[in-house]
């Protein structure tokens, strides 16, 4: 707290010291707001959480709804982490440790390196420096899905001393016969609806954004015809099932 000699005899200077704390007052309750405004969406998100995870007795639980709830609360508590961070001083940053899984990224993941030399290696003294180790960071990175079109060229040929007709390879075999979708089309649309649970109508949103107009009866068509042709491994494993002296429901 300041004292009175503490206070300069300059009107300028008073006033630029008054300034400045009314400055610094006017960024603490800004701050204040903000942590205010960031309780009140925890405490809802805690709320809806809480709802999802203990809900009555007579409500059946639903998992999807609890991992729902339970990833907007991470969300929100990086988002916050993010804001402080922020908010704090330059050189008296809020240090909070990260949850991290460094050294866990799959092996078999192809590895794209870069690598960032110095501007220089030549010493301040004249001297050359020499190489003495490095730091490695890895970073997981992704390749968003780019469809492309296969074109299948069949050439035609004729001999020219005859007229023996035409040779030509013969037309290979399709999934769905003069279809528009390779077999790995038709798999990414059944994996994506049934395993990743994304509806028809999304994965037409998905690939308009690309430029690829189709429509959702269009894709269903696909997978009831990819569902035609599974029956076969279906009734396999159907009958695999039936043949095990224990089944768990």
């Amino acid at each position: 707290m300041l004292d009175a000699a503490d206070l300069p005899d300059d009107v300028a200077a008073l006033k630029a010291m008054l300034i400045a704390a009314k400055a610094r007052e006017t960024g603490k309750d800004a701050q204040i707001a903000r942590k205010d405004e960031r309780i009140e969406r925890l405490e809802k998100l805690v709320s809806a959480f809480k709802q999802a995870a203990f809900g009555r007795k007579s409500e059946k639980a639903d998992p999807d709804q609890f991992d729902l709830a339970l990833e907007d609360l991470e969300t929100a508590m990086a988002t916050i982490h993010a804001e402080e961070e922020v908010d704090a001083r330059p050189g008296n940053r809020v240090t909070r440790p990260r949850a991290t899984n460094r050294g866990s990224l799959p092996q078999h993941l192809p590895r794209v390196e870069e690598v960032l030399e110095p501007e220089s290696l030549i010493c301040s003294c004249g001297g050359y420096l020499h190489y003495i180790g490095e730091d490695v960071a890895e970073r997981l990175d992704v390749v968003p899905a780019q469809f492309r079109v296969i074109v299948t060229r069949r050439p035609k040929y004729a001999c020219r001393a005859c007229t023996d007709g035409v040779v030509q390879a013969p037309a290979p075999l399709r999934l769905i016969q003069a279809g528009l979708p390779t077999e790995a089309t038709v798999a990414h649309v059944l994996v994506s609806k049934y395993a990743d649970h994304l509806p028809l109508y999304r994965q037409a949103q998905i690939m308009g954004r690309q430029g690829i107009d189709l429509d959702r009866s269009t894709l269903a068509d696909w997978v009831g015809r990819a569902a035609y042709e599974l029956r076969p491994v279906f009734g396999a494993l159907i009958a695999d099932l039936k043949r095990s002296s224990k089944l768990f429901m």
